[in-house]
């Protein structure tokens, strides 16, 4: 679970649950992360690099341990030179598709009305 941190929720005080969800997705990237391991099953970590290519070396790293930590990923080494490193989501990580595929869901039907609305001024 997140660690306490200043100015941020811990896990010994959330009000209700889905703070702690939110905390586990926040950020820009890891929703992404998420999602094309959906949509792939397997991602090696160069492979991210490739679908995000706006995402920095660092930050990949960052955003791939927590989730890792979190248990929503897991991570499988191979011993190879270079070594080859792939991710895959866990059946907790799974869990969350339903979620994510409402909020895609949403995020498209908002974007219309968005474009209506805008549309009518």
């Amino acid at each position: 679970m997140p660690d306490a941190r200043e100015n941020k929720i811990s896990c010994s005080n959330y009000h209700i649950e889905i703070e702690l969800t939110l905390e586990i997705l926040s950020g820009k990237w890891k929703a992404l992360l998420i999602w094309n391991l959906h949509l792939k099953e397997t991602i090696r970590y160069n492979e991210f690099r490739r679908l995000i290519p706006s995402i920095t070396q660092k930050m990949l790293t960052q955003q791939l341990k927590e989730l890792e930590k979190y248990g929503i990923i897991s991570r499988k080494v191979y011993p190879a030179v270079p070594p080859t490193v792939e991710y895959t989501l866990t059946a907790l990580g799974n869990e969350l598709i339903p979620i994510m595929e409402a909020m895609d869901c949403w995020g498209k039907r908002y974007v219309k009305e968005y474009r209506k609305m805008n549309m009518e001024k």
